[in-house]
């Protein structure tokens, strides 16, 4: 007698998702890849004006506006920075309570993969800048800057190139990003911190803790905790922690779980009204506020011969890439994860290589690690755009190779041949999926036998004589 095979002890790595959890995806990246799209426009409005308008562009980026009282009268390009994206930070703190609550993060188990993946996609690119640094004796403030994804602009760039990923790969690319954002979110706040005023501090504090028990008692109503918001924002500004760790902080505060009754959490339904502000006005309009830089020939070139340009390039391009593979990988060893039988470790490396879109986060952290210094602070963003677009053209031939593989796995996801609204996957061990659509295919071969009546009686009519 054979021996019979061993059975698999692993868990399934990029397996499928709950039905659930499917649909929030869906939804979160539907709205993240719209935005991207608008991201993507604004960064190329901000190109063109940059290198046609260069005086004007200048002019409008450095306009101050604000109540210099209250130590915010800021350039344009100074509230979008650290008020738009404050926004944007909120988005991100409550989809990172959420992955805690109620995603991939709940599970510790599960939540081991998707974390030292990014975890490695961010010391990677990290130590891919400091080596090209150490060499090339250029500075290291700039480490950070490669260490982001903008999962925006990554999907922006798949809604442009046309390749429809299964749903497993999107979502460990929108977990890959959750995780990304927090540890961006205690770079800037631990190494990015200017001289603290512990007065402000010590408002902002209490008005979060006031926020925070605003939530339990239940308080609703936007006209208290908008004004209170903006408080709390602008007291964490003159602390000089940076402002968007205030959005962050709200955000991690709402309540993201379910309770009994509820269609959706306060924190998925206030997430749900902020996300199109965020993507639709906040992140495109930083993009435009921050992307005009000159990419005239010599800057390019100068891009990949200075060592802090070249490392972030590289930083992005290939320290993405193989930070992000090499950790889910190794991961996967360690814990005995399956890679679903439906996917290949290529599709990882393509997905990896997406993630090295360091957009919105690269450029903010660029702005703060070369602060004083707007040279160098252009020739980042050049780099930061220019290392982007290289992974994105990378990313697109490695997907595009696998595109009809992607396609069939998710017309397969999709596929709803009892028309209830379920994809029929999530209902293969359901009887009475099986008794609906026994009772189409009876109809239908009804219908077919009545076909093959008339068309023989047609038949016999023609061949009868005259």
């Amino acid at each position: 007698m054979p021996p019979s095979a061993p059975t698999p002890t692993g868990r399934k790595f990029l397996g499928r998702l709950s039905l659930p959890e499917r649909q929030y995806v869906a939804d979160a990246l539907r709205a993240e890849t719209v935005g991207g799209v608008l991201l993507l426009v604004a960064a190329v409005v901000a190109l063109v004006w940059a290198n046609t308008a260069g005086a004007g562009y200048e002019a409008v980026q450095d306009f101050h506006i604000g109540p210099a009282a209250l130590g915010l009268d800021l350039s344009l390009q100074h509230w979008a920075a650290d008020g738009l994206l404050a926004i944007f930070f909120f988005v991100a703190g409550i989809e990172l309570k959420r992955e805690l609550v109620a995603g991939e993060l709940r599970d510790p188990k599960a939540a081991a993969l998707p974390v030292i993946a990014a975890v490695c996609g961010m010391a990677a690119p990290a130590g891919v800048y400091a080596l090209t640094n150490v060499i090339g004796g250029g500075s290291m403030d700039g480490w950070a800057v490669p260490t982001a994804t903008d999962i925006a602009f990554a999907l922006a760039v798949l809604a442009v190139i046309g390749t429809s990923l299964p749903s497993a790969l999107r979502a460990f690319l929108l977990t890959l990003a959750v995780v990304d954002d927090l540890f961006a979110i205690l770079i800037i706040a631990v190494f990015f911190t200017s001289d603290l005023n512990f007065a402000a501090l010590g408002g902002a504090v209490a008005g979060l803790a006031l926020f925070w028990l605003l939530l339990r008692k239940g308080v609703r109503g936007w006209y208290v905790y908008i004004p209170l918001a903006l408080l709390i924002w602008g007291l964490m500004y003159n602390s000089g922690v940076h402002a968007t760790i205030a959005g962050v902080a709200m955000g991690l505060m709402l309540r993201c779980s379910r309770r009994e009754g509820e269609e959706h959490s306060p924190g998925e339904h206030i997430e749900h009204l902020v996300r199109p502000l965020s993507a639709g006005l906040a992140v495109p309009l930083f993009a435009l506020l921050s992307a005009g830089v000159s990419l005239s020939g010599k800057a390019i070139g100068d891009v990949f011969t200075q060592p802090v340009t070249l490392g972030v390039v590289l930083g992005l391009v290939v320290g993405k890439a193989l930070g992000i593979f090499g950790g889910t990988w190794l991961a996967a060893r360690f814990t005995r994860a399956e890679l679903n039988q439906d996917l290949a470790w290529a599709d990882v490396f393509a997905v990896a290589s997406l993630a090295g879109i360091g957009f919105t986060v690269s450029l903010l952290i660029g702005e703060l690690a070369f602060d004083g210094d707007a040279t160098l602070t252009a020739e980042v963003k050049a780099a930061v755009l220019i290392g982007s677009l290289i992974a994105a053209l990378l990313a697109t031939v490695l997907l595009k190779l696998r595109v009809r593989k992607y396609r069939a796995l998710l017309e397969e996801e999709e596929r709803d041949d009892d028309e209830d609204g379920i994809p029929d996957i999530y209902e293969e061990d359901d009887p009475a999926y099986h008794l609906r659509m026994a009772a189409i295919h009876e109809r239908k071969a009804a219908e077919h036998r009545e076909r093959a009546r008339l068309a023989g009686a047609s038949s016999d009519d023609a061949d009868s004589p005259a």
